[in-house]
């Protein structure tokens, strides 16, 4: 087994405006699907490891409560933390040093209420 995790889901109220955040603050373009009345924004993913996606249906709902989810923010997750606030997230907390040779992590909410973080090795 390669990872444990396999894939992660973001839920999102407004299906268009967390598209518009995830886009504008990682850089990325957000493949839209939908399936049996489900929306699905799909991250961009090699095909192999972990796959991310904003999921907008029925028995989805955002929460700053409970698992925290850790996007990948390239060699300095300041370059995406700069861009939250202004694309109407929240930062809960800033840039901070895990330990040596662990790298850094950031908390923020996005447009929906989500809770997630950042991690970067500088």
């Amino acid at each position: 087994m390669k990872n444990i995790v396999s894939i992660v889901e973001i839920p999102a109220n407004d299906f268009s405006r967390a598209i518009t955040f995830y886009e504008a603050i990682l850089d990325i373009s957000i493949e839209k699907v939908e399936m049996d009345g489900i929306h699905m924004g799909l991250f961009p993913n090699d095909g192999e490891g972990i796959f991310v996606q904003l999921i907008h249906g029925s028995g989805y709902k955002p929460s700053a409560d409970g698992v925290v989810v850790y996007l990948d923010a390239g060699s300095d997750l300041q370059t995406v933390a700069d861009k939250i606030e202004a694309n109407g997230g929240e930062i809960l907390m800033p840039k901070t040093e895990i330990g040596p040779e662990m790298g850094f992590y950031a908390l923020f909410t996005d447009t929906e209420g989500n809770r997630l973080g950042l991690h970067s090795p500088a």
